[in-house]
């Protein structure tokens, strides 16, 4: 449970431009906290909504899951957003090459659960 409150709070933090560090792997490794493989996507997730949606505020997030298909994989978010009148998820799937990590897609899903 702590690793998991530790990655919720770590993600965003990431979102803020301080991910990429030889410092804060090597920080991150001395607390025993392992970044989840989905991790890139899920700051791309948060990015791409934040410009889709630029006045809603992102309040929550869940990884899904992955699915892989024939060399391509999705991983699968849900975003929970407060906007100025209403509060509103919306699911993220992203597709990319499974072996060269290549963008393929991102679409979009609003949700009211």
């Amino acid at each position: 449970m702590k690793k998991l409150r530790m990655c919720m709070f770590l993600i965003p933090l990431m979102t803020l431009g301080l991910h990429g560090t030889v410092c804060e792997a090597k920080y991150l490794e001395s607390i025993n906290v392992t970044i989840p493989s989905y991790a890139k996507w899920g700051r791309l997730a948060m990015k791409k909504t934040k410009e889709r949606y630029p006045q809603a505020q992102i309040i929550d997030y869940l990884h899904i899951g992955r699915e892989d298909s024939g060399g391509i994989s999705t991983e699968k978010f849900k975003l929970w957003l407060k906007g100025k009148d209403k509060e509103f998820g919306v699911l993220v799937n992203i597709r990319f090459d499974t072996k060269t990590e290549q963008l393929k897609q991102i679409s979009f899903s609003e949700v009211s659960r």
